[in-house]
C-alpha cells in the first residue's frame, strides 16, 4: 500500500448554453489591486459599435496563471500549425469608457 493521500477530483459542470461559447473579437482589459476585470466584446464588422458578451472578473492571482496558461496552449497551437501572423493594421479607435 502507498502512504499517499490521493487528491479529490474536481468535478467540473457545463451547461448546454454555456458550452455553445460565446464569440468576442476584442478583449478589454482592466484592474484594480484585488481584481482582474477582463471584457470580451463582439464588434460588428464595418461599425464602430461594440457590446459586452462576456464579463469574467478574477484575482491577480489567477490573472497570472491564465497568462501562462494561454501563452502554453498558444506555443502547442503554433507547434502543430505554425505561427499565428499577427496583422499591422492600424490602431483600433479608443474604447468609450462603459458601464
Amino acid at each position: 500500500m502507498s502512504d499517499k493521500k490521493q487528491q479529490p477530483s474536481l468535478e467540473i459542470q457545463l451547461d448546454n448554453d454555456v458550452a455553445q461559447g460565446t464569440y468576442a473579437n476584442l478583449a478589454v482589459v482592466n484592474h484594480t489591486d484585488a481584481e482582474v476585470t477582463l471584457d470580451f466584446i463582439y464588434v460588428q464588422p464595418q461599425e464602430l459599435k461594440g457590446k459586452v458578451r462576456s464579463r469574467i472578473i478574477v484575482s491577480p492571482r489567477h490573472a497570472k496563471r491564465l497568462l501562462y496558461a494561454l501563452k502554453e496552449n498558444v506555443e502547442r497551437y503554433e507547434q502543430t500549425f505554425g505561427e499565428i501572423p499577427l496583422e499591422m493594421r492600424p490602431a483600433p479607435p479608443e474604447v468609450v469608457p462603459y458601464h
